[in-house]
């Protein structure tokens, strides 16, 4: 990354001659590679870490604290867990547009807690981070105007709520994904169809919630509120939901779940009544994480570009550091319907 090439050489000092973008054209690795061990980071291979400290000492560097305004060559992405596969397909994405912009990654979980953020905010002070990608995270004011203080750009991913307007936002066609599942089971010939929603304060769950009841409407349907159980996203409400809808008089015969990890709950539900899937109940996800291809049956979901989120987040946060502004401050991607073996006609 050649524009990391002025901002480096500055933070460190040698006693001669010789130059950062020397030391690295002599390792044969890249201004930031050196700049990376010079800083103690972690994302560099053994024998390149070996061979960069061995001209370092050689040529008598010695590290120097970084000048206000200076840049690490960091990203800070921060969730508020971590706990879930969702989170693992947003890091990938991230980590692969910034590892090829020559940017390190700290990945932070703020669990939702004021300490934790306080604490995270501290630590970003410190690394000069060139930005923060938050995740599914309701943007604080305290917070977005620590960060304005700061100067750090800043990209919200799935925001829990309704963002600041001078926050470039990256999520997913939530409404539509939602009407295309609940339409896809409509086709099917299934008309008590029940939701395990995902938690209300999230846009994303709300968003879901009226593309499923756009869809019901759509075909002369209201929604029954009996047939509508809160989620959490994990599979534990997924189970709990589904025998909740179970136990109805009248059960639904078709489920659509919020997550995927809510619908592998659901059909575990299913599974310990000795009901089949889909024989006794379709059922479709949301997110199409990689393990639902192989689960049994492989779920109908649909998909979220999750990886394509995280890439698109670091492109935007990074056009940010270089004072360019994003095309658009709001962008969602497109869901698409993945049928698999988990629905059948009714």
């Amino acid at each position: 990354m050649a524009a990391r090439e002025a901002d480096a050489e500055p933070v460190h000092e040698a006693r001669g001659k010789v130059t950062i973008t020397e030391i690295a054209r002599e390792a044969g690795v890249s201004v930031p590679t050196v700049s990376r061990v010079v800083n103690g980071r972690s994302d560099v291979s053994p024998s390149t870490r070996a061979r960069v400290e061995d001209l370092l000492q050689r040529y008598g560097y010695r590290k120097r604290p970084a000048a206000p305004g200076t840049r690490a060559a960091l990203l800070d992405l921060v969730f508020n867990d971590l706990d879930s596969p969702w989170a693992v397909e947003i890091i990938r994405g991230v980590e692969e547009i910034a590892h090829a912009s020559g940017v390190g990654t700290v990945v932070s979980a703020i669990h939702g807690r004021s300490g934790d953020a306080r604490e995270w905010l501290r630590n970003l002070r410190a690394r000069a981070s060139d930005g923060v990608i938050l995740v599914t995270s309701a943007l604080e004011p305290i917070l977005h105007e620590e960060l304005r203080i700061l100067g750090v750009p800043l990209v919200v991913v799935d925001p829990a709520g309704s963002p600041a307007l001078d926050v470039p936002t990256i999520g997913a066609a939530n409404w539509s994904g939602g009407m295309a599942a609940t339409e896809h089971l409509l086709s099917l010939g299934h008309r008590r169809i029940g939701l395990i929603a995902g938690p209300p304060r999230l846009l994303c769950s709300r968003a879901r919630f009226d593309g499923y009841r756009a869809a019901l409407e759509g075909t002369g349907l209201a929604v029954d509120a009996s047939l509508v159980v809160p989620g959490d996203f994990h599979p534990e409400s997924g189970f709990t939901g589904c025998n909740a809808l179970l136990d109805l008089p009248e059960p639904p015969t078709a489920l659509f779940a919020a997550s995927d990890q809510m619908a592998l709950g659901a059909i575990e539900a299913l599974r310990r009544r000795g009901l089949r899937v889909p024989e006794d109940m379709s059922v479709v996800g949301f997110d199409d994480l990689p393990e639902v291809r192989w689960s049994a049956p492989p779920l109908t979901t649909v998909r979220q570009p999750l990886a394509d989120m995280g890439k698109l987040a670091v492109r935007t946060v990074l056009r940010l550091a270089r004072d360019e502004q994003p095309d658009s401050p709001r962008v969602e991607l497109g869901t698409e319907l993945v049928v698999r073996a988990s629905t059948a006609p009714v």
